[in-house]
């Protein structure tokens, strides 16, 4: 089977630890920091540079969202970011093409939201469980999970509102949403596994 799988994760709901697993599970690449590394390299700039384009910025687009003079929540960004987010695309595009991949973020589900055979799915769950999950999988303290999961999460929905006019906590972008805080993240990873199966037409 071929296999093309979007994970969309909100801070604390485990998609840096899914992500890897279901990719390992089905035999296929995982995609999720090298994005900016290559991005960086089509562009010829610093791999620095391109990484503070990257939706994965957190720290960045907080800073431009605290810049910003109203309450609207757009990143409002640099000129070159329409050429490092088009670029990413570009990228999605040719590695959803070879197939065989789990890709993590970067609107993945918007970019490719027409290719027929892509799984595309979310992660998310209460704020105070998302807090409380990455507290133990990434073994940091309540502030420092806090401070992360607020920058994070309004740098990604910044990312998606300016760049697509979309709303990554919407449900109509999957096929498959789940609250990963609420089951053992062993088993949310199987849930993807099945449904991915399931969706190219392979039980096995």
């Amino acid at each position: 089977m071929t296999v093309l799988i979007t994970i969309s994760a909100s801070y604390g709901a485990g998609g840096s630890w899914i992500g890897p697993q279901v990719a390992e599970r089905l035999g296929c690449r995982f995609v999720d920091r090298a994005i900016p590394v290559q991005v960086a390299e089509r562009l010829g700039v610093p791999q620095h540079h391109a990484e503070a384009h990257d939706e994965a910025a957190h720290s960045r687009l907080a800073f431009l969202l605290s810049r910003l003079p109203n309450t609207s929540g757009v990143v409002v960004p640099d000129a070159t970011d329409e050429s490092f987010c088009r670029e990413t695309e570009s990228l999605l595009r040719e590695v959803a093409d070879a197939g065989d991949v789990v890709i993590l973020g970067r609107a993945g589900a918007i970019v490719l939201r027409d290719r027929p055979d892509a799984l595309h799915v979310r992660l998310d769950g209460p704020e105070e469980a998302r807090i409380a999950q990455a507290m133990r999988v990434e073994e940091i303290d309540e502030e420092e999970a806090r401070d992360r999961q607020r920058g994070s999460d309004r740098a990604r929905m910044a990312y998606v509102k300016h760049f697509y006019e979309a709303d990554p906590r919407d449900p109509r972008h999957y096929q498959l949403v789940l609250d990963s805080t609420a089951l053992p993240l062993e088993t949310v990873v199987e849930l993807i596994v099945t449904a991915a199966r399931s969706r190219s037409g392979s039980g096995s």
